[in-house]
C-alpha cells in the first residue's frame, strides 16, 4: 500500500537478492530525487493493518549510484523487517524524503587512517564509504591520501554479504585492506581466513597495521555486544572518545560476530 504524505517517497524495489534466510539485499528506485551522503541513514517503511510502520536502515549505495542499496536482517519477532523480507520486485514501500545521521567519514582535517570495525550488515555505511571513494578516485577528486582498514565479522561466511565486493575493491586501491573474520570455524572446515570476534582481532590487527590514536579514527557499526567492546578496547588503548564513532545496530539473539 503506497503512503500518501509529503514527506515521503514511494519507493519501488527494482532488485533483490537474498544471501541467506535472513539476510536480504535490496535495491529500490526511491521515487524522487534522494539525497545523501555516505555513511547515513534512511528511513523504510510499510503499512500493515493500517499502521504505518517504520525503521532506519543504513545506505549501502553510493551517492553517485541512481539506486539505493539496504542490507536488512530478519528480525523473526519484529514489526517490520518480516514484512519487507517478503516484498518482491515491483512492490512499494514508503521512503522518508530526508537521510539523516552522521557516521560519515571525516576525510577534513584530522587523521588519515581511518579503522572500520563492523558485523554482518554493519558493514552497509562502509560499502558506501568505499563506493564513493571508488567513484572519486576514478575521477581524480581523491588521490589515496585517506587509508581504510575493514574488518568485518559475522558467524559463518555467507553472512559477509560484501566480502567479494570488498576484496575486489581492495585488491584494486592502494588505500583500502580489507579482513573478514568468522566466529564459528567450527562449523566451517574450508574457511581459510581469520576466525574470531571482531573485538578479539581488534589489538591485532591495530599492531600489524600500526594505527595509533593520533593518526586514525575508528568507526564500529554493527551488534551492541561488539560496539560496546570494541568501542572500550580502543579506549582503553588511547583513542580518545571524540575519535571514535559508533552506530549501534538491533540484533536478534543469535550470535554476531
Amino acid at each position: 500500500m503506497d503512503v500518501v504524505d509529503e514527506k515521503f517517497f514511494n519507493a519501488r524495489i527494482v532488485e533483490r537478492e537474498e544471501i541467506t534466510n535472513d539476510l536480504l539485499k535490496i535495491r529500490v528506485d526511491p521515487g524522487g530525487e534522494f539525497n545523501f551522503a555516505a555513511g547515513q541513514y534512511a528511513t523504510l517503511g510499510v503499512v500493515a493493518f493500517e499502521k504505518h510502520i517504520e525503521r532506519a536502515y543504513s545506505i549501502v549505495s553510493s551517492p553517485y549510484e541512481p539506486l539505493v542499496e539496504f542490507f536488512v536482517e530478519r528480525v523473526p519477532e519484529g514489526e517490520l523487517t518480516p514484512r519487507l523480507h517478503e516484498l518482491q520486485a515491483g512492490d512499494t514501500m514508503s521512503l522518508r524524503k530526508s537521510a539523516k545521521g552522521r557516521f560519515t567519514l571525516e576525510t577534513g582535517r584530522g587523521p588519515r587512517n581511518h579503522l572500520l570495525l563492523c558485523t554482518v550488515t554493519g558493514i552497509a555505511p562502509f560499502v558506501s564509504f568505499v563506493r564513493t571513494l571508488r567513484e572519486d578516485w576514478k575521477q581524480g577528486r581523491f588521490h589515496g591520501e585517506h587509508k581504510l582498514f575493514l574488518v568485518h565479522g559475522a558467524s559463518v561466511s555467507v553472512e559477509l554479504g560484501y566480502r567479494e565486493e570488498m576484496e575486489r575493491a581492495a585488491a584494486n586501491s592502494g588505500w583500502l585492506t580489507y579482513v573478514p573474520t568468522i566466529s564459528r570455524r567450527s562449523a566451517e572446515d574450508s574457511w581459510k581466513g581469520e576466525d574470531g570476534r571482531v573485538d578479539d582481532v581488534i589489538r591485532k590487527y591495530t599492531d600489524l597495521w600500526q594505527l595509533f590514536p593520533e593518526t586514525t579514527s575508528a568507526y564500529l557499526c554493527g551488534h551492541p555486544g561488539m560496539v560496546g567492546n570494541g568501542k572500550g578496547i580502543l579506549m582503553r588503548h588511547g583513542w580518545p572518545k571524540e575519535s571514535v564513532q559508533e552506530e549501534v545496530f538491533f540484533s536478534s539473539d543469535k550470535e554476531g560476530a
